[in-house]
């Protein structure tokens, strides 16, 4: 049986700021971001399965990604939890915004890094996380490919 992949796209807004940056990314400012999510495995023979045919239900990636990305980082601010930033953050969450103090500098080809390992953790087995692209601006992206980090 051949081996498929499908891909899945989200879109959410996310702020963030680049400590230590030398250009206009050291302010706060914000994305809206779109992720494409592809795995691969092997369409389902089983006619009695009801996913019969598919290799993951989309609904069922749609799942993970929304509960592990999508929910987490829409309209939240990101910061690096080892800058400055973090007495900004703790004033913002006391004025009830959302805020996120992750371990790495905030930039598309780190959260795309963060976004991988989260995903690949939910998938079934029998499901590979093939690769992601996180566009941050129309002409702007990073890409994860799971063959270029064996």
């Amino acid at each position: 049986m051949s081996r498929i992949r499908i891909t899945k796209s989200f879109t959410f807004e996310t702020g963030h700021a680049l400590y230590g940056y030398d250009g206009k990314c050291k302010n706060v400012h914000g994305h809206s971001y779109k992720l494409f999510v592809t795995v691969i495995g092997t369409p389902i023979t089983d006619s009695a399965n009801v996913k019969y045919g598919m290799v993951i239900d989309f609904g069922d990636l749609k799942k993970i990604v929304k509960e592990e990305i999508v929910d987490v980082f829409d309209h939240a601010t990101v910061f690096n939890q080892n800058t400055p930033h973090v007495e900004l953050a703790k004033e913002l969450s006391t004025r009830g915004h959302h805020v996120l103090l992750v371990d790495y500098q905030p930039t598309s080809e780190n959260m795309v890094i963060d976004f991988a390992e989260k995903i690949k953790k939910r998938l079934p087995e029998t499901i590979q996380l093939h690769s992601l692209k996180l566009q941050e601006t129309e002409t702007s992206f990073a890409e994860w490919y799971q063959s270029d980090n064996k």
